[in-house]
């Protein structure tokens, strides 16, 4: 706000109001020109602009967003002075759609400008408007019918527009995304994080791991901020990664029923993002348990210790085991770390306590043995999906019932009695398939699976090309349960690894 000036004998006191729906260049340029001009159609009456209030980058049309400076206004208006006291008795704008678009907005700046007599408003258009008087007030209220009706007119455009893209297979709007150029060709570098971050995610590693270490590169978004685990997240679940549409959470779809393929080059393939959709949406189906036969969700969080979380305590309590997690914690004067059970009054038993880094490379090299065994016998090539032809039927069927309701071959009653149930049957089918395939790409990678790099790059630091803890940790609950520390003898020191019960899952 710029300074006002001091109200002077006979002026009257008011209030200037500027809004602008989208300030691309960032700079207010709008609602201060607006703020200039309605400073001169106050001096025209005589009147003085003691405060201005700003809604930048806000839209006066959808009714979620909500107009911080017009709700404060309107508090001010209600009570004819502002937070100090200075009394406050019209309001300037520079045009009536610059102040409300919705006739709800308009009746509650009505009422609340006219709570006492006395109040002036002016446009710079029209210039000063009586609203006391029920033919202006009813005016403005029309006016603003017509302006919701363009909003929505525009809005529907612009969804037919967007959808006729998406149809057509052209990219959104907007800014560039990451992985991609300006001109929408592929930017090479940004694209191999991305197809790398999906290949690692669907390997086991943590979001929080891959973000980390692009933090610790420098790697920013395409809007120049620093990534996040929900910016990973949104960039990965975005189906332009491999090549597809999304408008409003719907996959654009042609007429046969298949994702539209986009005019742009794809990062990753369409079997990876359907693993990855399904990943995330399992992660919302499935809250991390605690017990050994519900493990915690292999993207849990990044722990600081191997086996955090893995360990259960084998000391008997009334002839039942203990069964708590243990705990790890670093040892003073030490290098290595140690796990525990934490004390009764923590919920554990307090009774077992082993030395960290021995039982790690124990476990590690045991969940090793049995990778180099089984060699990930998983099939690189899962099939087809037996039930393509009859989503290619139910499809089909769905799109004859819409045109023979189209073109009034079929009633009203008719129509819907039978398109909800083909529509569940086609989503249900399409349900199958994605998880299909989501199945398919993670057999992929795990008939991939190089078991002699994995060994070689376990014990390595994660600085010098080694495995990032999220991803031994997945290899570790891929195959086992949990592992069962029982107590030592009293005193002794030995590490012994037959205290040590690996519960193994079977394959």
């Amino acid at each position: 706000m710029q300074n006002v000036p001091a109200l002077t004998s006979g002026s009257l006191p008011v209030v200037s109001y500027a809004r602008a729906s989208a300030d691309k260049r960032k700079d207010e340029h709008s609602v201060e020109d607006q703020h200039r001009f309605n400073r001169q159609t106050a001096a025209r009456y005589d009147w003085v602009v003691v405060h201005e209030f700003t809604d930048n980058d806000k839209s006066a049309a959808k009714a979620d967003v909500v107009r911080d400076e017009f709700e404060i206004m309107l508090k001010v208006l209600r009570a004819g002075r502002l937070a100090d006291g200075t009394p406050v008795q019209g309001v300037v704008v520079t045009a009536d759609d610059r102040l409300v678009r919705r006739p709800g907005d308009y009746e509650r700046f009505v009422e609340a400008i006219t709570y006492r007599d006395g109040r002036v408003y002016a446009d710079k258009k029209t210039g000063q408007k009586d609203l006391y008087s029920e033919d202006v007030e009813s005016m403005g209220l029309f006016g603003a019918v017509i302006s919701k009706m363009e909003v929505r007119k525009m809005q529907r455009r612009m969804r037919d527009s967007h959808r006729s893209r998406a149809l057509r297979g052209k990219p959104g709007g907007g800014p560039r995304p990451f992985g991609w150029n300006a001109d929408g060709t592929l930017n090479k570098a940004e694209a191999d994080l991305l197809r790398k971050a999906a290949e690692d995610l669907l390997s086991g590693r943590s979001q929080n791991s891959i973000v980390s270490e692009w933090q610790r590169k420098g790697v920013e978004t395409s809007r120049g901020n620093v990534w996040t685990v929900n910016s990973l997240k949104a960039a990965l679940r975005a189906p332009r990664i491999c090549g597809y549409r999304e408008i409003n959470g719907e996959l654009i779809r042609g007429a046969d029923g298949e994702p539209v393929v986009g005019q742009w080059e794809a990062i990753i393939k369409p079997s990876q993002w359907a693993a990855i959709r399904e990943l995330y949406d399992g992660r919302k189906r499935n809250a991390p348990g605690r017990s050994i036969d519900r493990p915690h969700s292999e993207d849990y969080r990044d722990p600081t210790y191997l086996l955090s979380g893995i360990l259960r305590c084998g000391r008997a309590n009334d002839g039942l085991p203990c069964n708590t997690a243990l705990r790890a914690k670093p040892q003073r004067d030490a290098t290595y770390h140690a796990y525990g059970c934490p004390s009764k009054s923590e919920g554990g038993c307090g009774g077992v306590h082993r030395r960290g880094d021995l039982v790690d490379l124990f476990i590690s090299e045991a969940v090793l043995a049995k990778l180099e065994e089984a060699q990930f016998t998983a099939r690189a090539d899962a099939g087809e999906w037996d039930k393509q032809s009859e989503l290619d039927a139910t499809t089909e069927q769905l799109e004859e019932l819409k045109q023979k309701w189209i073109s009034k071959q079929v009633t009203n009653d008719m129509f819907f009695a039978l398109a909800p149930r083909l529509e569940r049957e086609v989503n249900r089918l399409r349900g199958e398939k994605a998880k299909f395939e989501a199945a398919a790409a993670r057999e992929q990678i795990k008939a991939s699976t190089d078991v002699a790099e994995i060994r070689r790059r376990w014990f390595l630091p994660e600085s010098e090309g080694g495995l990032p803890i999220s991803i031994k940790r997945t290899y570790i609950r891929r195959a086992l349960h949990a592992v069962i520390v029982y107590p030592a003898v009293r005193g002794s020191k030995r590490f012994d690894p037959d205290l040590l019960e690996p519960i193994w899952r079977e394959e």
